[in-house]
């Protein structure tokens, strides 16, 4: 059923709901890329089922660790998965305008906004619910990927070294793939 529904979709509505969905998720997702993944997760997989949920946190882990904005690099690989390289592009661009135009009229708005008061407070509300989306997007991260005690072992040690300030980020991305593959070698010797 699920090939049925990918099949059925013609070149332009996948290329709609590409950008439909990064349009509207990055309007509403203010801290970013992280925070945006169970939003898309949710569109992508579970409503238009456009891909499986593996292969899109595949794609989620990925664009986290090039170097970039993690929403535009997701909604370039997701885009060239479900439609080629005009997926590619309508999902990155849907992905920056909401983000573009913000930045325009809060520039040409900073000066007047005040300092006090109820634009001030909702504007602080705002930051905690950035916090709940990030929070979110960890746990399902984290559902997905911590299913052994060695990536468990891992991404606590790589927190903990985060929060304390002990590695910058470059190394603990270098040190774990070290480890996954001394991991993958030890695992393929005791299958001999």
């Amino acid at each position: 059923m699920e090939q049925q529904e990918k099949t059925q979709l013609s070149y332009w509505q996948k290329n709609w709901i590409l950008f439909k969905i990064y349009f509207v998720t990055s309007l509403f997702t203010f801290t970013g890329g992280i925070a945006m993944l169970s939003a898309l997760k949710r569109e992508i997989c579970d409503k238009h089922r456009l891909m499986a949920d593996e292969e899109f946190y595949n794609y989620a882990a990925i664009s986290q660790t090039l170097p970039g904005v993690i929403a535009v690099t997701n909604a370039s690989f997701i885009g060239k998965k479900v439609n080629g390289t005009s997926g590619m592009f309508i999902a990155a661009f849907a992905a920056i305008l909401p983000a573009f135009v913000f930045m325009l009229i809060a520039t040409v708005l900073y000066q007047l906004l005040p300092k006090e008061g109820p634009i001030y407070y909702g504007l602080s509300a705002i930051r905690a619910i950035s916090a709940a989306f990030i929070f979110s997007a960890a746990l399902t991260i984290a559902k997905l990927n911590l299913k052994n005690i060695y990536n468990i072992l891992i991404a606590f040690i790589c927190f903990i070294a985060i929060i304390f300030g002990l590695l910058d980020a470059i190394w603990l991305i270098i040190i774990a793939i070290v480890v996954g593959i001394l991991l993958s070698f030890k695992q393929k010797r005791g299958e001999q």
